[in-house]
Order: structure tokens, then C-alpha cells, then sequence
């Protein structure tokens, strides 16, 4: 079997990184031929939402290549059994995962249940990735901006950016879009 990637990517909001993961997750589709599934971890939770959801759907109907959609917004690591290697996956974003992930529950932010958390959420990544041929990975940079003055945001800043890092880690290539350009952190772009 042959063995499977991780593409990171992330970058600021509206800074054109879900259009670099479907451009990627394209070009890898017509290199293999292996089908295309992406896993939205969007809820419309207010008319913006909505909006954007509606425009990523539209956009990847409008292309050549059939997306097969998943909708999932929290436990993505259920999904792993539907994958196989010659899958090509987009998951787009891990901070939306992370929101829904601490939300969908009325939980304390202690230690033990971020570190749960931020566990589920590695782990059901790294799972699907190593059922897929590949997977891109999407995410917003949010670690820019100061986080001090509310606990909460300190912890949830604290908690993508280690979740950021162990997908760095795993990933073959990562890349930081800045502009709508794309920044290699890692690896090479062919």
C-alpha cells in the first residue's frame, strides 16, 4: 500500500487558503484519479455562516471533478472507516472542528477536557490520514492577534496552537497563505 500524506495549510480569514486546498486536492485528483471527498466541519450557526457555506459548496460544484461532501462537526475521527488509500480529502477548518468540539457539550475548560479535546481531534485527523492517499488540512492562523485580556480566547488560542504544531509535525507539506500567496513552511511545492 502505498503510503499516505498530510498537507497543512493555513492562513488568515479570507486569505485564499480554502481555495489553495481545493486547487491541491484538483490537481491531485487529476495526477490519480482518486476521488475527492471534502469534510465540512462548518455549522450555519448565523446568515454569515450560511453565506460562506453556500459559496464553498457552489464553488466546488462549479468545477470539473465530482466532490463527494461530508458533513461532520465534531468526531471526525468516526469518519476514518470510509476512506480508503486512493482518497484524496480536504478537511476544512480545524478552528471551526476546535469551536464546535469545545461547544457541543456544557463542559469546565479544565486541563483534562481541553487535552481530551485537542486529543480527539489530532487523533481522528491523523486516523483518516492514514486511510487516505491524501489529506489537506485547513485551518486559520487566529495566533496573530493578541489573546490576552479574556481567558477563554488565551485558551483557545493556546490550545489550536498545539494543535497546529503536532499537524506540522505529521504533515508532509505546510503552507501559510498570506494575500492569497502561498508560503511554504514545509516541504516542497512540485
Amino acid at each position: 500500500m502505498a503510503s499516505s500524506s498530510l498537507i497543512f495549510i493555513t492562513g488568515g480569514v479570507r486569505s485564499g487558503k480554502s481555495s489553495l486546498a481545493e486547487r491541491l486536492a484538483l490537481e491531485l485528483a487529476s495526477q490519480s484519479g482518486g476521488p475527492l471527498y471534502y469534510i465540512a466541519t462548518g455549522v450555519p450557526s448565523d446568515s454569515e455562516m450560511q453565506e460562506r457555506i453556500e459559496k464553498h459548496q457552489s464553488d466546488r460544484e462549479a468545477g470539473t471533478y465530482q466532490w463527494k461532501t461530508i458533513e461532520q462537526s465534531v468526531q471526525i475521527g468516526m469518519l476514518d472507516e470510509t476512506f480508503s488509500s486512493g482518497d484524496i480529502i480536504l478537511l476544512d477548518c480545524v478552528t471551526t472542528l476546535l469551536n464546535n468540539e469545545l461547544f457541543s457539550t456544557e463542559q469546565t475548560w479544565n486541563d483534562s477536557f481541553l487535552e481530551t479535546v485537542k486529543e480527539k481531534i489530532i487523533t481522528g485527523i491523523i486516523s483518516i490520514k492514514n486511510r487516505a492517499g491524501t489529506m489537506i488540512v485547513v485551518s486559520n492562523e487566529v495566533l496573530n492577534e493578541s489573546l490576552l485580556g479574556n481567558d477563554l480566547v488565551f485558551l483557545y488560542g493556546r490550545l489550536l496552537g498545539q494543535i497546529h504544531q503536532v499537524l506540522v509535525e505529521e504533515a508532509d507539506q505546510a503552507f501559510l497563505v498570506e494575500a492569497g500567496i502561498p508560503i511554504v513552511m514545509k516541504g516542497v511545492r512540485q
